[in-house]
């Protein structure tokens, strides 16, 4: 074999090893919080000096085993309703403070987990849905047992947006849900997220075909699975899905594919100049008004 045979072997090769390692990257980097946050105590004590209502650490185990840990906010004035708060991606607990504010404010008991592989909470890897939503249905059981809760609700905001919408076939004690910024299907945002990186359709999907396959045979799950799209479509619970139209993390077009599988139980309310989940900034008022309106009908 010639040198430059050689050399063209050694090129082709290496294209070929870094095309399956790439997606093998980009699949890790998203199915794991490699720096958590820690649950800040002083954030609970701070909200309960504010609404006046007691706060308490509570457990569940999950179906594989994992603990996931909650605070749990109880209103002085207690309306029967309970709300369980989904954050982000790489977020915690205490990114839906402010909405727990208003909602404890309004008589609502609250319950703010961190999601798997979050915060305080157990697992490493993230499923976006697929077995989180195993997990709402575990917080709901916790949530109903408890004396004087008699009606449930939901609202998150992206990825636990999305998780509380998936958990819906399974938990048929939900009475309505708001959906800040999620998405339609996770492989659907998986190429936003490339062609937000400068990759067109046809050069990410050979990314997120292997990326997909490499998670099915190391990890067990299909993200194709990732799907609030499939579970919003026979639906008859209530869906209040808000989006900012300036969204460049997941579009607004997630929000209206959904809107568009079941008018009927859904309601869209797209915020003029917000961005990603910055729809209670934007707008706090409006943003108070129609989430405890659409509860209390």
């Amino acid at each position: 074999m010639t040198r430059t045979s050689r050399t063209i072997l050694v090129a082709l090769l290496s294209m070929a090893l870094g095309g399956l390692l790439l997606p093998v990257v980009v699949v890790e980097g998203n199915l794991h919080v490699f720096h958590r946050s820690a649950a800040w105590t002083p954030g609970a004590d701070t909200l309960t000096r504010e609404t006046g209502a007691p706060w308490e650490d509570v457990k569940i185990q999950a179906a594989d085993g994992e603990t996931l840990d909650a605070w749990l906010f109880t209103p002085p004035h207690p309306n029967g309703a309970a709300v369980i708060l989904l954050h982000g991606v790489v977020d915690t607990r205490m990114g839906m403070s402010a909405h727990a504010d208003f909602l404890l404010r309004a008589g609502f008991t609250v319950l703010t987990p961190d999601c798997r592989g979050h915060g305080a909470s157990g697992g490493n890897t993230l499923s976006y849905g697929i077995r989180d939503a195993d997990d709402v249905h575990r917080w709901a059981d916790l949530l109903m047992a408890r004396p004087g809760i008699r009606r449930l609700y939901g609202l998150g905001q992206s990825m636990g947006a999305a998780i509380l919408i998936e958990a819906l076939p399974r938990e048929p004690r939900l009475r309505a849900l708001v959906a800040d910024c999620p998405f339609a299907t996770f492989e659907e945002v998986a190429y936003d997220r490339l062609e937000q990186r400068g990759l067109p359709p046809l050069a990410a999907w050979p990314i997120i075909q292997i990326g997909f396959a490499y998670t099915r045979l190391r990890y067990g799950f299909d993200l194709r699975e990732a799907s609030p799209a499939a579970a919003i479509r026979a639906t008859r619970v209530p869906v209040l899905l808000i989006h900012g139209v300036d969204d460049q993390n997941i579009p607004i077009r997630h929000s209206r594919e959904l809107h568009a599988l079941n008018p009927a139980a859904t309601q869209l309310w797209e915020v003029a100049g917000a961005g990603h989940i910055s729809s209670l900034r934007i707008q706090p008022d409006a943003y108070r008004e129609r989430v405890l309106a659409f509860f209390r009908q």
